[in-house]
């Protein structure tokens, strides 16, 4: 089979097809995959024109110099031009686009859409993804729960073009953690880590004044703080310098590079997350490849990617004393036994691997 993958979004900062290919390998792995048995081209529109052949994938860069294109044609012919079995497009939030695609390519070749975090429409933009909807074929969503909602709400007809394809996986792996902990110099027994944006949706606060409590009676745990955004880093230091006797107890590191996030998952025993909402969740998928337990909170894609809390904890989002809970019963379990539990779980519904053959599969099923 030919996949085109296409995304509507414009991204000028990038003149380098090497760099560019660098910042969305968490997407592209399972696409090297999927191009073992498969011709994959992905069509990028960045500040830069030309074709780029990286680990089997067929790189195909445009620039037509707009932030947005809201009708496409000449893209939409291109992509004729490359002759797909299947058009997969990334993200919901482009309707008007899609519908312009079918139009374009016309009904023998297949469109998919993948979901990206975003959420439903409302008003006229709800009418669109109603609308677009006749077009498209089927939809990966990280959880079909999420899916359900979509239907639910009106803004897609039916459950039976959903399917549950995680969007992103890690490139990380386990390392001995006496190294990565010469590396990070952490310390503490058991260590938490924590990685995202410091935001009302990421809840940092309720996690820190869970863990504030933890410790009171579990003296040696460590919670270290990974964040490149600080909307509410002035909240968490009056909290820290409010409720903590122990200056040790958190750390916040702040912003470090991406391949450095090996060595800090492989330093941790648990990834802990506070999240309301995640289309997937980056950072819990790159911690659980290293082995580091979840303890996270009880949302669509949460669950389905530790199989409904079979591997490690989950909570109800924003409740303090449902942390503190977790937290507690993370000194009851074998942390070999969950940890091998992660890396089995990770290996068998979250790895490059198994998103290319259920892309594949989802493919076959249509055609």
């Amino acid at each position: 089979m030919k996949f085109v993958f296409v995304s509507y979004n414009y991204s000028p900062g990038y003149s380098s097809p090497d760099k560019w290919v660098d910042r969305i390998k968490v997407y592209t792995g399972s696409l090297e995959c999927l191009a073992r048995t498969n011709t994959v081209i992905r069509v990028e529109q960045i500040n830069y024109t030309g074709q780029y052949l990286h680990n089997g994938i067929h790189y195909h860069f445009l620039d037509y110099g707009k932030k947005k294109l809201y009708f496409p044609s000449n893209f939409h012919r291109y992509i004729k031009s490359l002759e797909p079995d299947i058009v997969v497009v990334h993200g919901l939030h482009n309707p008007l686009q899609v519908i312009q695609l079918r139009f374009q390519v016309g009904r023998k070749i297949r469109i998919i859409v993948q979901n990206h975090a975003e959420k439903p429409f409302g008003g006229v933009k709800k009418y669109l993804q109603r609308l677009a909807d006749r077009y498209i074929d089927a939809y990966l969503f990280a959880s079909r729960a999420m899916g359900a909602e979509w239907v639910k709400k009106g803004n897609l007809g039916s459950l039976k073009k959903i399917y549950e394809v995680m969007e992103v996986s890690s490139v990380f792996y386990p390392v001995d953690k006496v190294l990565a902990r010469s590396k990070t110099k952490v310390d503490g027994n058991p260590v938490f880590l924590w990685v995202g944006r410091l935001n009302q949706n990421k809840d940092p606060l309720t996690v820190l004044k869970a863990f504030l409590q933890y410790t009171k009676s579990q003296l040696t745990a460590r919670l270290y703080m990974i964040y490149h955004t600080n909307e509410l880093l002035p909240e968490i230091k009056n909290l820290l310098i409010k409720e903590s006797a122990d200056k040790k107890v958190i750390t916040l590191i702040g912003k470090v590079p991406h391949d450095e996030l090996l060595y800090w998952y492989n330093s941790a025993d648990f990834i802990v997350s506070g999240s309301h909402y995640e289309g997937s969740g980056a950072a819990l998928c790159e911690a659980m490849s290293c082995g580091c337990i979840p303890v996270a909170t009880d949302i669509f894609s949460f669950q389905m990617m530790t199989a409904n809390g079979k591997c490690g904890l989950l909570y109800d989002a924003g409740n303090e004393q449902a942390l503190l809970s977790s937290f507690k019963k993370t000194m009851e379990r074998n942390m070999q036994e969950e940890r091998t539990k992660t890396l089995k779980q990770f290996r068998e519904e979250l790895s490059f691997e198994i998103i290319a053959n259920k892309i594949e599969k989802v493919a076959i099923s249509l055609l």
